[in-house]
């Protein structure tokens, strides 16, 4: 038996299709002394027993994009190894059964079309011609994609771990990680025991591609990698004579997918409430095993099936099988490198689709391990999106009941989470509650995203129409517009730079000039060296050696692992201060009557311009009022400690009341900012959208001051931009815009919308989008015809590169 090395350049923990695929790439990419370390067999744990489907089309354009590698890969894969990977295109068909998954389904077939998949709706006379066995009653509609596949999960994973050892790597099974030594943010060493022997590897990487293991193992790293099994059941039946192949069909109404396997059928399941399992652990010999039967559990998928597949009456089950898939909090796969270390990367946590990721999610970490920087935007499946508490195993366990079942869910926007919440509160939770509000959840952090009114029920109804929340966010978007509205913002990250150096510090990470005076807000992004967006905050000068940077609740972490990696040698701390202070903010062109109302400080342009903050009292406490906002009007958001924060809360409340102050939720502020144009990170700004063709170069530094990123900018601004963020206001206004609908220009696919949502003060749906312009002049560009497809139907738009609302902000700045 082969032992491992003393030393190796990485070492990749797990030999499941995922860590195949990261050998496979880092020694494509040219690197040496690769080592992989697989406790018991290759594909031994989840792998061997997953169904193998192989789709194209994922819910954002990169996650498409690394789906559709991992087909291009698989159909290369067995030339270039001799490994057969039964991969072959046969097609799949999804079907609706409802009205609602009708337009669930067509809006896909809109997106994939932007995203460049080959898509086709068929009708229900034709989908019993390309799946002739299927029963056709109450189906409402059906999309065929052509290219979407299958094939051989266990040797897609040995094909990929042969060509990894033709190029140097070496394969070790029987060889289980038994620790690791750390150094600081590093980890040096992975300790091994193998057939009684036993050593260590140094190392510079670390990769933890450990599956349904990854949790433990990762606790074992120092880093958080939220995830837990669940049983996952599906049945093969005996061979069915005659049985031709055919598309895999998937009918998620009825929680099913179907598969042709030599002559047989599988058909698996994806149930509403899944069975977590291993809460103690996973048993030491697990070694491709399966899990106790449970007929009652899969039964009521079985009737539906017999219904839909009447041929499954007449045949035989062959195999009943249970086995484990992991699952994560959000349905994302954990993916890049671990927040809380230096030089571990994690690939795991795939949701029972890791053969399809497999082969992009390998290709894009090893292309980030090779260069130190993502490829293209990866923000869905970063792992620093992940929160710290998300590691709690009990909330693993409440939550991963939900997401197995949500993969087949209605994906109705705005659909919030209902296991494992109300772990994050703001100090105000409970008396917002009692005026109405209705949570939504975002990091764990339970936030009011609308407020009922008396007599209605306080709680979502799920559609792609209006739903029944529309008119209440109309009401609180025209209270802001007209009169005042108050929310909460206490999820907003806060982190604390002190130090001699903080200043020089945010200069270099920052494209913005942050040598400003003790009071200033500075709107700033931190860049990459492409000049694409890591991060998008406001930065608050506190002190001459001190300042808070406010980030979005769900990129804190990220945004804070990011600096401290950027700090080398310079005498600066930062802090995590989000749970320290509230945010209530107080928006519309009446809140500076109200907050003269409660405060004796002078809130005129005078003292306190756009842009500054200063200290105030308010009530009976004190707090910081900072001038900006991200609504278009003019406001404060109030920073108070938690501890004082119901107090000023109930000041405003009462101040507020016979002014018609009005409760608001996040679906306001979403909607007031699409029409002032503001960009929301993670949909309209990216790591991969360059901050001049994302219209944010106000931001940047005035001449030549050296930051990260400032390169790109100057060759950018030489080169002229390839493309923009336009803004577009539907023409109707009765269709309705969430993200991702295709953009037309002059009848063609140019792009698509990177969010969307409605104007309520403008009267019509709107949306951000980039659109190619290489060449082009503004005038050019806003001189097409738009439109955006919306579910298969074509609706025009408006286009503009200004804000549709108040373009010079006259209104922010009264």
């Amino acid at each position: 038996m082969a032992y491992p090395p003393e030393k190796a350049r990485v070492v990749i923990v797990g030999g499941g299709v995922i860590g195949c695929s990261v050998a496979y790439h880092l020694t494509k990419l040219g690197w040496k002394d690769v080592v992989l370390l697989e406790r018991k067999q290759l594909t031994s744990g989840t792998t061997w027993h997953a169904a193998g489907l192989i789709a194209q089309l994922r819910a954002s354009q990169n996650m498409t994009r690394l789906a559709k590698y991992s087909q291009e890969l698989y159909g290369s894969l067995e030339e270039e190894t001799g490994v057969a990977t039964g991969f072959r295109r046969n097609g799949s068909i999804t079907v609706a059964l409802s009205e609602e998954r009708r337009e669930e389904i067509l809006r896909q077939a809109s997106m994939a079309r932007a995203f460049g998949v080959e898509v086709e709706e068929i009708s229900p006379s034709e989908l019993q011609t390309r799946y002739p066995h299927l029963n056709i009653d109450g189906v409402k509609a059906a999309v065929y994609l052509d290219k979407d596949g299958q094939g051989d999960p266990a040797n897609i994973a040995l094909a990929l771990a042969k060509g990894a050892k033709q190029r140097g790597a070496q394969v070790l099974e029987r060889t289980k990680v038994t620790g690791f030594r750390r150094d600081g943010r590093r980890i040096t060493g992975v300790s091994w025991e193998a057939e009684g022997a036993s050593g260590m590897i140094e190392c510079d990487h670390v990769v933890n591609c450990s599956g349904m293991w990854g949790h433990q193992v990762g606790r074992q790293m120092g880093i958080n990698v939220p995830l837990h099994a669940c049983e996952h059941f599906y049945i093969v039946t005996d061979a069915v004579p005659g049985l031709q192949q055919l598309p895999v069909l998937r009918v998620p109404e009825e929680c099913a997918y179907y598969k042709e396997d030599a002559g047989k059928i599988l058909l698996g399941a994806f149930e509403p409430v899944a069975k977590p399992w291993a809460m103690k652990g996973i048993p030491e010999d697990f070694e491709f095993d399966q899990l106790p039967e449970d007929f009652d559990h899969f039964e009521p998928i079985l009737e539906m099936a017999v219904n839909r597949l009447p041929i499954l009456a007449e045949t035989g089950i062959h195999t009943f099988f249970n086995g484990p898939e992991s699952f994560t909090p959000d349905d994302a796969y954990h993916l890049g490198l671990a927040p809380e270390m230096d030089n571990v990367w994690v690939a795991a946590g795939f949701n029972s689709i890791g053969i399809q990721s497999a082969g992009g999610a390998g290709s894009a970490l090893a292309s980030w391990m090779d260069t130190g920087e993502k490829p293209f935007d990866l923000g869905d499946v970063d792992i620093a999106r992940m929160q710290p508490f998300q590691g709690n195993k009990h909330y693993l366990f409440e939550r991963s009941k939900e997401t197995l079942g949500l993969l087949y869910a209605d994906h109705f926007p705005y659909r919030q989470k209902a296991t494992a919440r109300g772990i994050r509160r703001s100090p105000l939770h409970e008396a917002l509650k009692a005026e109405g509000a209705v949570m939504g959840e975002l990091a764990g952090w339970e936030r009011a995203n609308w407020f009922a009114d008396p007599g209605q029920k306080a709680e979502y109804e799920y559609s792609w129409k209006r739903q029944n929340w529309f008119d209440n966010a109309a009401r609180e978007h025209k209270a802001i517009r007209e009169n005042v509205g108050l929310y909460d913002m206490s999820s907003f990250g806060k982190i604390r730079v002190e130090g001699a150096d903080a200043e020089a510090f945010l200069n270099h990470i920052s494209g913005s000039d942050l040598s400003v005076p003790v009071g200033k807000i500075v709107y700033s992004q931190f860049l990459n060296s492409r000049a694409g967006i890591e991060a998008d905050v406001t930065i608050n000068r506190l002190a001459e050696d001190a300042y808070m940077v406010v980030t979005p609740a769900a990129t804190r972490q990220a945004d804070q692992a990011w600096m401290r990696r950027h700090l080398g040698d310079r005498r600066v701390t930062l802090t995590d201060m989000t749970a320290a202070e509230a945010v209530i903010c107080v928006m519309g062109p009446n809140s500076r009557a109200l907050l003269q109302r409660v405060s004796p400080n002078d809130f005129s342009n005078a003292a306190n311009p756009f842009g500054t903050w200063q200290d105030i009292e308010i009530g009976m406490a004190v707090a910081r009022a900072h001038r900006v906002t991200y609504v278009g009007e003019l406001g404060w958001e109030i920073y108070v400690s938690t501890d004082m924060a119901a107090h000023v809360f109930e000041v405003l409340r009462e101040a507020g009341r016979d002014m018609g102050a009005k409760l608001c939720g996040l679906h306001m502020m979403d909607s007031c900012r699409l029409e002032k144009g503001f960009r929301h990170f993670g949909h309209d700004i990216s790591a991969e959208d360059h901050i001049l063709e994302a219209g944010l170069g106000f931001a940047l530094k005035k001449g030549d001051g050296d930051y990260i990123g400032r390169d790109a900018v100057m060759r950018k601004r030489e080169a002229g931009l390839d493309t923009r963020l336009v803004q577009f206001k539907l023409t109707d206004p009765e269709p309705l815009l969430y993200h991702a609908e295709p953009i037309l220009r002059d009848g063609r696919i140019v792009g698509f919308l990177s969010s969307g949502g409605y104007g309520h003060h403008l009267g019509a749906a709107m949306g951000m989008g980039y659109v190619p312009c290489k060449g082009e002049s503004v005038q050019d560009l806003l001189a097409s015809d738009y439109e955006i497809e919306i579910a298969g139907q074509r609706v025009r738009a408006e286009a503009s590169l200004k804000p549709f609302y108040d373009p010079k902000s006259e209104r922010v700045k009264v």
